[in-house]
C-alpha cells in the first residue's frame, strides 16, 4: 500500500550544506583526503570555562524539564547581554529559549504567517530560510541583491518589491550573513526599518554571527533602531557559532512579548524545553568571559584575509571582502561559461571538484544564485592553503 505523504514536505529539499558535509565524510571514511569547505560551524572546541559548567550541572542532577522558555536565570543572563551589546532592553517575558537559531526562526515564522503571507527573503540566502517559510505555509518572496553592493539589500528594491506585493508580512535579515558574511551598517538598516515600518513588514533578524566581525566593522541590530522597529522586530541569536558550541544546540529569540508568547506555544508542542544542562552551560557563557571569542575571531579574521587573497589569485575569480562570519563567496560565473566539460551550473561544479580534486564546496545555487561557490574558512591554514591549491587546479583543468 502505497504512503501519501503531505503536500507541504514534498516542497522540502534535504538541506544542501549537510549532504556536501555527509559525503565528504564518506569519502574520508574510505581514505580519502578531503578538503572540507561546507562545513558551516567553527572547528575549535568549546571553551573549558563552559564545558565545566556543563560537567558541573550534570552532577548537581541538574537532568530535568525546564520551564518551556528556558531557565529565568538565562533568560535574565539574555537580557543583559542585549542591553550591555546592543542597547536594547528586554524583560525575560520577551525571551524565548529554543533549540538551536534554526528551531528560534521557525516558531516565529509558524507564529506568524498563514496560507498567502509572505516572506522577503534576501538572496544569497542561507539554506534553509527558504524551507522554514513553507513550513510554515508562508511564500518565499525573494530580493536578489549582488556583488558590487556587497551583497545588501538595495532600498529601492526593497521599497518597489514591497509596492506589488501586497502580502508581503515578513522579512528575513541576516547580518552578519551567511553565506556571504556582509555586514550592515547603522544607517545602511536604518534605511532598511525605515521602509519596513512604513509598509508594516515584521522583521526577523537572524545575529547568530554577531561576535565574528572584522577590520573596522560594528555589530549593529536593526531593531535598535528605534523602539517603533524594536516592536516590529524578533531579534534570533545563539552560541553555536561565536561559542564553537554547535552541537549543545540553544538559541533564543527576543521580541515582543505577543510574538514570542506565540512562538512558545509552538515550541511547547514541538520540542519543550532546551537541554537543561545546555541551559546551565549557556548562563556560564554569557555570564563569564576567559578570552575564547576573541582568540577564535582574530584567527577567522587571519584566515579570511589569507583565503581571499589566494582566491582573488586565480584568473576570471571575483571575491567580495566579508566583514563578518566564517565565509567567502566568489564568482565562479566566468567558468561555468567558458570552459570544455560541460559544467553549467554550480551543483555540478560542486560535484566535480568533490570527486576530482577532494574539495567540498556548497554550490551557489544552494543560496539562491548561480553565479557563486560557498567558502567556509573554519577550518585550519594547514587545509586552506591546501583547498585553495586544489580548487584552482580544479577550475585550470576545465579550459
Amino acid at each position: 500500500m502505497e504512503i501519501k505523504l503531505s503536500n507541504r514536505i514534498r516542497l522540502i529539499q534535504p538541506s544542501p550544506t549537510l549532504g556536501i558535509a555527509t559525503k565528504a565524510k564518506e569519502m574520508q571514511a574510505q581514505g580519502i583526503s578531503v578538503i572540507n569547505f561546507g562545513v558551516g560551524e567553527p572547528d575549535f572546541n568549546t571553551p573549558d570555562y563552559i564545558k565545566e559548567a556543563g560537567k558541573n550541572a550534570i552532577d548537581a542532577n541538574f537532568t530535568r524539564y525546564t520551564p518551556n522558555a528556558g531557565i529565568p536565570e538565562l533568560r535574565k543572563a539574555i537580557c543583559q547581554k542585549f542591553e550591555k551589546d546592543n542597547k536594547l532592553v528586554y524583560q525575560p517575558k520577551n525571551i524565548l529559549v529554543s533549540p538551536g537559531a534554526k528551531a528560534s526562526i521557525l516558531n516565529i515564522l509558524i507564529a506568524l504567517c498563514d496560507v498567502g503571507d509572505q516572506v522577503i527573503i534576501p538572496v544569497p540566502y542561507w539554506v534553509s530560510y527558504p524551507a522554514q517559510v513553507e513550513l510554515a505555509n508562508g511564500e518565499p518572496l525573494y530580493l536578489q541583491t549582488e556583488e558590487q553592493d556587497d551583497f545588501k539589500i538595495d532600498p529601492l528594491k526593497l521599497e518597489a518589491l514591497l509596492k506589488k506585493s501586497p502580502n508581503a508580512k515578513v522579512m528575513i535579515l541576516n547580518s552578519p550573513s551567511n553565506p556571504t558574511g556582509s555586514v550592515y551598517s547603522r544607517s545602511e538598516l536604518e534605511k532598511i526599518a525605515e521602509i519596513c515600518l512604513r509598509y508594516h513588514v515584521f522583521v526577523i533578524s537572524d545575529e547568530i554571527y554577531e561576535k565574528l566581525v572584522y577590520d573596522d566593522q560594528v555589530h549593529f541590530s536593526i531593531a535598535a533602531v528605534s523602539p517603533e522597529m524594536q516592536e516590529m522586530t524578533a531579534v534570533v541569536n545563539g552560541v553555536s557559532k561565536a561559542y564553537a558550541m554547535t552541537g549543545w544546540r540553544l538559541g533564543y529569540t527576543a521580541g515582543p512579548e505577543k510574538v514570542v508568547a506565540a512562538a512558545g506555544r509552538v515550541q511547547e508542542h514541538a520540542t519543550s524545553c532546551v537541554n537543561s544542562i545546555t541551559q546551565k552551560a549557556v548562563l556560564t557563557a554569557l555570564t563569564e568571559d576567559d578570552g575564547s571569542v576573541e582568540r577564535m575571531r582574530h584567527e577567522f579574521s587571519k584566515r579570511r584575509l589569507f583565503l581571499r587573497e589566494e582566491l582573488c589569485k586565480i584568473p576570471h575569480i571575483t571575491c567580495t571582502n566579508p566583514k563578518g562570519a566564517f565565509y567567502l563567496m566568489p564568482n565562479v560565473s566566468w567558468y561555468l561559461q567558458n570552459n570544455l566539460l560541460n559544467i553549467r551550473n554550480t551543483d555540478e561544479l560542486s560535484t566535480y571538484m568533490l570527486d576530482e580534486f577532494h574539495v567540498a564546496l556548497v554550490a551557489g545555487s544552494s543560496f539562491g544564485d548561480d553565479r557563486f561557490m560557498r567558502f567556509s574558512y573554519a577550518n585550519s591554514m594547514e587545509n586552506l592553503q591546501e583547498g585553495v591549491k586544489r580548487f584552482a587546479n580544479g577550475l585550470q583543468n576545465m579550459i
